[in-house]
């Protein structure tokens, strides 16, 4: 008997091929055409070559990174206390490549028509590898606009910010051509309301913007704290007051900045957030004292931006690995993705992902002409209603995603897990769904011309029927002040689904706006693959399916 003809009990069949080394960029339709609507068409080489990137050494780079989570380091072999977080190289990896693309920088160092929109397109890209890694390169891109505010902390520190050059070692900043920036702002009793924080500073000598001080106090939150700098916030005799805190003191000693533990989180597991201590820890005042909420939100507003790129780049992720999955799996003799359920399911998230990444990016173009003042009303409005609606819908459509790709979907050799566990902290970073709703209420009510701005936006419907009695409604809505704070999640939903059936009818591909605005203003359902009849879903999961290889 010839045992060796049992040694195979099978031959794999009706498995996708893998997407390993596909460009992300290159796969991506609607990526490339938004990308260039909102004027980042000079910089698609740049776009494309990163999407070569993240779909090839940093997509294998992010799983390294994930299973090889940062490790707190307290003290080294002698006793002495060194406070470090050592990370997996391929954490660096990932850092490394993109400073060195100028995703933390791009925008500032080239500031051109569609810098903004470029550089999100990257960050688009780059989180669909690896999306722990985007929060030191985010809060380092986004301290930019609160540096400025103090012209001699900027000079020194600007230059160091916007190198392209990665500098993980843990030395003083004068020492680095290139650096990190991170913030920390809440702590235990406060949380979001940062007006509760009991962290003290104490002037070393002269007060007032852009003097040292000493911070005495607690953040229950630190992310990155192997950053070279922290924005941070602290009391002084005329209130919250905005900080640079730096981790060596300028003598090289290190500063009296003392990690507590590591959190352990539900996902972003690549990156180190932490508890902090503040004893006697040196520190600089950027901007007016006692005005450092205002101060900050400069930082704030370009965080919550990224919050909205990155819950994009997660959704499209997960739609790339499900489409690609039911492309090519069989069930009972017939494509997955020819099956007319399956196809009403795959176009339904297609249209969530594409009106996604059209609000982030409409959001980029209004940042790259601020100097206009309905793009500035547009974008103080847009960064929080698109942080609260794109965030809030990121978990749910991933996981519709995973599960249109069965157990294959559940298991952590594929990235859907990663995906799913990583959504929820960009809806609850920078303010969960509560502050963003009330934020929106804010600027409407409270800064001139944000209203009148957002129904410019809107305009009259485009002559779809259908918005223009959405509109209707949204002004009707605003109109009745009453119990306006208990509303204000619907009035936030409604101003972000009106604003992306406005941009997808805007951009001329019917296809696309007719199926979402009659799924979402018409008679769609609570529910993802309930889109109406007569929707073409052939078409759209076409539009969404990879073609790998070209």
């Amino acid at each position: 008997m010839n045992l060796h003809q049992y040694a195979e009990t099978h031959q794999v069949t009706n498995q996708p091929p893998a997407l390993d080394g596909a460009n992300l960029y290159r796969l991506d339709l609607p990526l490339q055409e938004w990308g260039r609507r909102y004027g980042a068409g000079w910089a698609q080489a740049r776009i494309d070559a990163y999407g070569a990137l993240a779909g090839g050494p940093l997509m294998e780079a992010g799983f390294l990174a994930n299973q090889n989570k940062p490790q707190f380091v307290s003290h080294d072999r002698y006793g002495h206390r060194v406070d470090l977080v050592e990370f997996h190289p391929a954490y660096h990896q990932l850092m490394r490549t993109a400073i060195e693309h100028g995703l933390p920088s791009l925008p500032w160092r080239e500031p051109r028509d569609g810098a903004h929109v470029a550089r999100a397109c990257m960050t688009y890209l780059h989180s669909q590898a690896e999306a722990g890694s985007g929060c030191p390169l985010t809060m380092t891109f986004a301290a930019v606009p609160a540096l400025k505010l103090q012209a001699e902390l900027a000079e020194y520190w600007l230059p160091k910010v916007l190198a392209t050059e990665y500098d993980p070692r843990n030395v003083g900043d004068r020492h680095k051509a290139g650096v990190t920036l991170g913030m920390a702002m809440t702590e235990k009793q406060g949380g979001t309301d940062v007006r509760a924080n009991t962290t003290r500073a104490y002037p070393v000598g002269a007060s007032g913007p852009g003097q040292a001080y000493e911070l005495v106090g607690h953040k229950w939150f630190c992310s990155a704290p192997m950053c070279d700098a922290f924005l941070t916030l602290a009391q002084t005799d005329k209130g919250l007051s905005c900080f640079l805190l730096p981790r060596h003191r300028p003598d090289d000693q290190r500063n009296q900045f003392y990690i507590q533990r590591l959190k352990n989180k539900l996902g972003n597991w690549s990156n180190a957030s932490s508890e902090v201590e503040l004893r006697g820890a040196l520190a600089w005042m950027i901007g007016e004292e006692g005005r450092g909420v205002p101060t900050i939100i400069e930082m704030v507003a370009m965080t919550r931006f990224d919050c909205m790129v990155g819950s994009s780049a997660l959704m499209r992720q997960a739609l790339t690995q499900a489409a690609h999955h039911c492309a090519h799996r069989q069930v009972g003799g017939r494509v997955l993705a020819e099956q007319p359920l399956m196809q009403n399911v795959l176009a339904d998230l297609a249209l969530e992902s594409e009106a996604a990444l059209a609000l982030s990016l409409r959001m980029g173009q209004a940042l790259d002409h601020l100097d206009d003042p309905r793009q500035a009303h547009f974008s103080r409005l847009v960064t929080a209603v698109g942080k609260y609606w794109i965030c809030k819908r990121a978990p749910a459509m991933i996981n519709e995603a995973a599960e249109c790709m069965g157990g294959a979907g559940y298991v952590e050799e594929s990235i859907l897990p990663r995906l799913y566990r990583e959504a929820p902290v960009n809806s609850t970073w920078e303010g969960s769904g509560n502050v963003q709703c009330l934020d929106v209420l804010r600027a409407l009510s409270k800064e001139p011309g944000v209203l009148d701005s957002l129904f410019d936006e809107l305009g009259d419907g485009h002559g779809d029927r259908r918005l223009a009695a959405h509109i209707a409604s949204l002004k009707a809505a605003f109109a009745d002040t009453g119990d306006i704070q208990y509303r204000a999640r619907q009035l936030t939903e409604d101003i972000a689904v009106g604003l992306q059936a406005k941009l997808l009818l805007e951009a001329g591909n019917a296809t696309v706006s007719d199926a979402f605005i009659g799924s979402r203003l018409g008679e769609g359902g609570r529910v993802y693959g309930t889109l109406p009849r007569g929707v073409d879903v052939a078409a759209l999961v076409q539009r969404a399916t990879p073609v790998w290889p070209l």
